[in-house]
């Protein structure tokens, strides 16, 4: 659609009349170029729909691996994506897996466009790979089928690329994200680090006022009626289902704003339209199978953060189980996995920041303080801001010792980064927290607990009652036909389906609006008008937000009246005073035996090691007081790494950071003290290793006063391992690392 001439005629000493005249011929013209826009959508959905694997990529790939020639085959795909010709990427460098959602909508979305998470890995000298998925389920694939089809994707990727410092590593947006934590505590060697964007971990957590869409489980009754919808559809489930749910959470975007700001900006909003209802509109099918057991066990059992799932291979899902770094970014302006949903998890496995030490986890999180779910993984300044920096800092990230960090991003202001060391826009910075941390941004108390825990009880039961009463006389009525009629009504579809070309009564429209571009008169900006429209717009987009408030709010009090009603709980068998109805999942023997055993290893490890261990130890004991990591100290460590002919690779530096940083949690005064006997012998080597210690603390800028001593006394360390003993610091010449 070509843009019309921009209203640059004014109204001003216009009589009314004349004005009113002018509004009416720009707003019957916008009436026809909307319509025009339906029709081209509707066109674009069927073109868009015909094709065998579509999707909404701006990227060129090509297959690599076709889920459905495994063994469990699946209608899953892992494609290479083919770098842009300005765009340079490194064999050395870890790849990077981007994997889409399956909820409803086909994929592509996390490379939508040229900023967008395939875009900044690419940018950051990534080899970039994408797992997607075709609009037909496989006859009889399941969850697990699909997780071991997503492992054999990852061998596949470590496999070419031998030369990589490290696992790839996976991006996994809203529903890809908690399907990739299945994979990774399953198969833990095959993963880096983890990105998991705007993806609900958590299901039942929430806070009160804010997060409607978890009590929809307990108005449903349960679980039993994704069954009847999986009957109905023959053994598949409609995406367009799914899409519903998202839609009904914003009644004013969706039953207006969205509408009206094509229709007032009409002559330079359709191609944005256009792109983004491609990928909206290109529902997906699932089997029954796949959806029940998401809703069972995710959506209104919430097992996964509890331990409770297990396959049907008899494999069980703990998230405990992951050795990579676990990045979690989230948005307290997402209404579909707000931050509770997304970071609860960690509270309900571990007591303490220490339990997640002693489990030799990373947990990094980042909230977003507006974005809402889609912008996390699609909005350009965030891929040109989280996503980047997340992309650019991944090697520090697999690094962190093990514990619990919040993400912090500040601008680059001018001045501040005199040495080159940061590569892009922002400082980031990973800073420590605690557990008390995640419980302010919201979350569920023991009696919100036990009424989810009410409406999963129930779930069970009506599930039940569906499967010996309903389902065994259903089946045999539905066929494919049927559920192809149903899929065809859905209220989702059908505008798609009937405003195309191929309804006589829209196709006249084509004609019309090319008569309209060639003779459109847009009203002028201040046309008396307009300013009308705009405000009955703004009263209509208030009225149906105003009705949205007054449902989630009746609803939510409806579902506590209900679930959190004494009688109800009896009835379904809890009582209050049961323990907690989830509880924190307990520790296997034989891994805290092996804790026990590792923590004597790095007692008894002290003193062994050299100057490397030595050099790594200062560098922890000086950091220790600022509860942080920033990229400036790490940038310097690597612009170190890549002048020794001989560098450590990355594999076993993040290994000796991590011995080294636990060592000084279990006794940091013997470990500092045993920094002499690692440094002796070595004198030669020591004489230039020290510079280089205060080179990396001082990357950051001025350290604090406690820092500052601690630099002091490790400068006297090695001056007293070399001879000198002369305690004073930053009067020698950097000379070439001894790591």
């Amino acid at each position: 659609m070509t843009e019309a001439n921009p209203r640059t005629t004014t109204a001003a000493g216009m009589a009314p009349w004349v004005a009113a005249f002018d509004y009416a011929v720009d707003a019957w013209q916008r009436s026809i170029l909307f319509w025009d826009v339906l029709r081209q959508r509707g066109n674009q959905y069927r073109e868009h729909m015909a094709k065998q694997a579509p999707h909404v990529l701006q990227f060129q790939g090509e297959l690599v691996l076709d889920g459905r020639t495994l063994p469990r085959p699946v209608n899953y795909v892992l494609a290479k994506i083919t770098p842009p010709a300005d765009v340079l990427v490194s064999s050395k460098a870890r790849p990077f897996v981007i994997v889409d959602p399956r909820a409803g909508h086909g994929p592509g979305i996390g490379g939508f466009k040229a900023d967008s998470e395939i875009g900044v890995a690419l940018k950051a000298g990534h080899p970039c790979y994408f797992v997607g998925f075709l609009p037909n389920p496989v006859p009889g694939q399941t969850i697990p089928d699909i997780m071991v089809a997503e492992a054999a994707f990852l061998e596949r990727v470590i496999a070419l690329h031998p030369e990589a410092e490290g696992r790839p590593v996976i991006v996994g947006n809203c529903q890809a994200g908690w399907a990739m934590m299945l994979v990774a505590a399953t198969r833990p060697e095959l993963c880096g680090p983890l990105i998991v964007a705007g993806s609900p971990l958590s299901y039942w957590a929430g806070v009160r006022g804010v997060n409607p869409m978890r009590y929809t489980g307990g108005f449903l009754g349960g679980s039993w009626l994704t069954a009847l919808a999986g009957d109905l559809g023959h053994g598949v489930f409609d995406g367009a289902a799914l899409v519903q749910n998202f839609e009904s959470l914003n009644p004013a975007n969706t039953l207006w704003s969205k509408q009206y700001d094509l229709y007032a900006k009409i002559d330079s909003e359709g191609p944005r339209y256009l792109g983004f209802e491609r990928w909206w509109g290109g529902h997906v099918l699932l089997n029954a199978e796949e959806v029940q057991w998401i809703v069972d066990n995710l959506f209104v059992g919430n097992r996964l953060a509890s331990a409770e799932i297990v396959t049907e291979d008899g494999v069980r899902i703990d998230l405990r189980n992951i050795r990579s770094p676990i990045v979690c970014f989230c948005s307290k302006g997402d209404n579909i996995t707000p931050p509770p949903q997304a970071l609860g998890w960690i509270l309900d496995l571990y007591g303490s920041v220490e339990d997640i030490r002693a489990n030799g986890q990373t947990i990094v999180y980042a909230v977003h303080e507006s974005v809402g779910h889609l912008g996390i993984f699609v909005s350009g300044s965030v891929a040109r801001k989280e996503h980047q920096e997340f992309a650019s800092n991944i090697d520090l990230i697999d690094c962190l010792p093990p514990g619990l960090y919040e993400a912090v991003l500040t601008p680059l202001a001018a001045g501040t980064d005199p040495k080159g060391l940061v590569s892009g826009d922002y400082i980031a910075r990973f800073e420590a927290r605690d557990l008390d941390d995640i419980r302010a941004l919201g979350g569920n108390d023991l009696a919100d607990e036990r009424a989810f825990a009410a409406v999963a009880r129930l779930s069970e039961v009506n599930l039940g009652l569906y499967r010996t009463f309903v389902q065994p006389w259903l089946r045999p009525m539905t066929t494919e036909q049927s559920a192809e009629l149903l899929r065809w009504l859905n209220p989702l579809r059908l505008p798609y389906e009937l405003l195309a070309d191929d309804n006589p009564l829209v196709a006249p429209v084509a004609a019309m609006a090319e008569w309209v571009r060639e003779n459109r008169r847009p009203a002028a900006a201040d046309n008396p008008f307009l300013a009308a429209q705009e405000l009955v717009s703004q009263q209509i987009e208030a009225a149906l937000e105003g009705y949205r408030v007054w449902r989630d709010g009746v609803a939510e009090a409806s579902f506590y009246a209900i679930y959190g009603s004494p009688l109800v709980q009896a009835l379904l068998g809890l009582r209050a005073s049961d323990a907690p109805p989830r509880a924190r999942p307990g520790r296997d023997p034989a891994e805290l035996a092996f804790v026990r055993e590792r923590i004597e290893m790095l007692r008894t490890g002290m003193t062994e090691g050299g100057l490397r261990e030595a050099v790594v130890r200062a560098l922890l004991h000086i950091g220790l007081p600022a509860k942080a990591a920033d990229e400036r100290s790490f940038a310097m460590i690597r612009k170190i790494r890549e002048e020794q002919e001989q560098g450590v690779p990355l594999p076993a530096f993040k290994a000796l950071v991590r011995d080294q940083f636990l060592m000084l949690l279990l006794d940091e005064k013997r470990a500092i003290a045993s920094l002499p006997e690692l440094i002796r012998g070595r004198e030669t080597e020591a004489r230039a290793a020290f510079p280089l210690v205060e080179q990396v603390a001082r990357a950051h800028g001025e350290l604090g006063e406690e820092a500052e001593a601690r630099l002091q006394r490790i400068g006297e360390i090695f001056d007293a391992a070399r001879g000198e003993g002369s305690g004073k610091t930053g009067q020698r010449r950097p000379g070439a690392a001894a790591e």
